[in-house]
């Protein structure tokens, strides 16, 4: 397979929140991975739970239509006159060229054909200028937005380890809602996943970051899986409900997954605080 071509539309990296040694190991008892996290140790972050899958992001691009003049019925200039907007859908893996699993791929398309996503998020496949105010409060062009992006982690039989989620087939859970470059706050997030009739990742609890690494060790149940006693949840996704950022701009988001705590009992024996080796990197 050859290098995984990153969009403008890739959905962010989610980094753990913990530093890691030279083994590769996480230290949970030094700083955090970042000084936004120190900075914001005790505030209270959304919880959701972590989905053990890959990353699909449906995408809705707006192409605008403008008036053609004629000539003796001949098409001959586009003029700068818009009649109306195009939406086109397109289903995507985590990056440009990612290969979605064929069974997911077929699923997507049948549970969430591009009609049923439009009418989600509010719009058709082609919107005539004259309802651009009365219906979307669009007064020029550069209002409309250029793409909606609804992010989700495709998964079940044959992804990952997700097997033990469904007992057979696939599915798509929504994590995030974006238009433009601007992530939806969590209730518009829900209210199109619900139009759309896709499940959304459930909600755990708020957790201070120390509270969410202390409930990841221990360790909780999935909510989504058929069989929620087969293993534990692969851990918790945590974001501020205000959609913070740092001073690059990136958006606060952070992962904290139950398989790096049991790597490091395994490699150290204990859940204790341990000498670790340095890692150089940082």
């Amino acid at each position: 397979m050859g290098k995984q071509k990153r969009s403008e539309n890739t959905y962010q990296k989610i980094n753990t929140i913990f530093m890691r040694d030279a083994k590769n190991v996480i230290m949970p008892y030094g700083p955090f991975v970042k000084p936004e996290f120190e900075y914001l140790r005790g505030l209270k972050w959304r919880g959701d739970e972590k989905i053990d899958g890959t990353n699909i992001r449906i995408e809705v691009k707006s192409r605008i239509e403008y008036q053609v003049d004629t000539v003796n019925n001949i098409e001959y200039e586009e003029t700068n006159i818009p009649v109306g907007v195009h939406f086109d859908v397109r289903i995507a893996g985590k990056t440009d060229n990612a290969q979605i699993p064929k069974n997911l791929l077929k699923h997507m398309q049948d549970k969430y054909p591009n009609e049923k996503v439009l009418a989600a998020l509010g719009l058709k496949a082609f919107i005539p200028i004259e309802e651009w105010e009365t219906e979307h409060n669009w007064l020029t062009v550069e209002q409309i937005p250029a793409m909606y992006t609804i992010y989700g982690e495709g998964y079940g039989e044959g992804i990952q380890s997700g097997g033990w989620y469904i007992k057979g087939g696939n599915e798509f859970i929504v994590f995030d809602v974006k238009v433009n470059n601007i992530y939806l706050k969590t209730d518009a997030r829900d209210d199109i996943a619900t139009k759309l009739g896709a499940p959304i990742v459930p909600f755990i609890g708020y957790f201070t970051l120390d509270e969410a690494s202390d409930y990841v060790r221990k360790g909780f149940r999935s909510q989504i899986a058929e069989n929620p006693d087969a293993k534990m949840a692969e851990g918790l996704v945590l974001r501020t409900d205000l959609g913070l950022r740092d001073r690059m701009g990136e958006r606060l988001i952070v992962k904290v997954k139950y398989e790096d705590f049991q790597k490091y009992r395994a490699v150290y024996g204990t859940d204790d605080k341990v000498d670790q080796p340095k890692n150089e990197h940082y």
